[in-house]
């Protein structure tokens, strides 16, 4: 006689489930892929409508003369928005120069400034939570409601002019910075990076514990000083985490637009205006569907471009 051991063993559970007829088996299959189906349909439904069928529409009408309102139905004008683009609108040329800028300062200052805060606060020390806190704060508060105050402090009367006038002793003037082409983006720079830099400090910070503190015990065992602690020990273990880090916040650089649209709208003289903004304010504002959405695919080939770029220069080498 088996026992209930026995009888509950694997090979008693297939030898139950070869027994088993086919058509219960297929039934028991079908139950269960429907199930799989079901729970996968609303998120596919979701992709669908708000991310496929969208993409297809700019695509299609990135070739016409589409418009938002007009008496007049669209009509194919082949590759004229991509060369508008490029040979007739400066403004353009003028985006995509702002945004590269923007991309190749805020990248690496984020980053490393947020590796640099990581660091600090992965202390053993007395009220070092609050200082997490504190650098995390701006993160969870929204960019429109953090752009209207930093335009306050930007104004030639605001904060950053009195502090500057008050350590210069009465020296300092003051000015606008946002209504000066050379200080409208390098301000709306500096804004962008305090406001997200914490978000990227709290995943540095997850990358540095998932790192053995058993690594560091051996390496000072060997007498290894800080600076070859963090050269061989921590540098390697964070390098899933800077991957991670670097494609997020280029993402984010290159998809600028509230900052730009609360404070500047593209202003002075265009010295703010970058794709995103340039993309919106053709295709909705000015009622240019057909050339906004030319510039969104434009758009969307620069983003993939550089993700594979940055995907061949960070990945891991054999």
């Amino acid at each position: 006689m088996s026992t209930p051991l026995q009888q509950g063993t694997p090979a008693v559970a297939t030898a139950r489930v070869a027994a088993e007829p086919g058509g219960r088996r297929r039934r028991r299959s079908s139950s269960r892929s429907a199930a799989a189906y079901g729970m996968v349909a609303p998120a596919a439904v979701l992709l669908l409508l708000f991310l496929v069928i969208p993409v297809l529409l700019a695509f299609g009408l990135s070739f016409t003369n589409a418009r938002l309102i007009s008496p007049e139905p669209p009509r194919l004008v082949g590759a004229d928005n991509f060369v508008r683009a490029f040979t007739a609108d400066p403004t353009f040329l003028r985006s995509v120069l702002n945004t590269a800028l923007f991309a190749l300062v805020v990248v690496p200052v984020q980053a490393g400034l947020g590796l640099v805060m990581a660091l600090l606060v992965n202390q053993k020390l007395r009220g070092v939570t609050a200082y997490r806190v504190i650098f995390f704060v701006p993160v969870v508060t929204s960019i429109v409601v953090v752009s209207i105050l930093w335009k306050f402090l930007y104004q030639g009367d605001g904060l950053i002019n009195s502090v500057i006038n008050s350590l210069t002793f009465g020296a300092w003037d003051g000015m606008a910075w946002l209504n000066s082409t050379a200080t409208a983006l390098p301000a709306i720079i500096v804004l962008s990076i305090w406001q997200a830099v914490g978000f990227h400090m709290i995943i540095w910070l997850s990358g540095l514990q998932t790192i053995p503190e058993e690594l560091y015990e051996a390496a000072r065992m060997d007498g290894a000083t800080p600076r070859q602690q963090f050269r061989n020990v921590t540098w390697p273990g964070l390098r899933p985490t800077m991957v991670f880090i670097l494609v997020t916040i280029t993402i984010a650089a290159l998809g600028l637009f509230v900052q730009i649209d609360v404070m500047t709208q593209g202003g002075p003289v265009n010295a703010t205006t970058t794709l995103v903004y340039h993309a919106v304010r053709r295709g909705y504002r000015e009622q240019q569907v057909g050339y906004g959405a030319a510039i969104s695919l434009i758009f969307f080939v620069l983003v993939l471009a550089v993700a594979l770029v940055q995907r061949r220069l960070t990945r891991d080498k054999d």
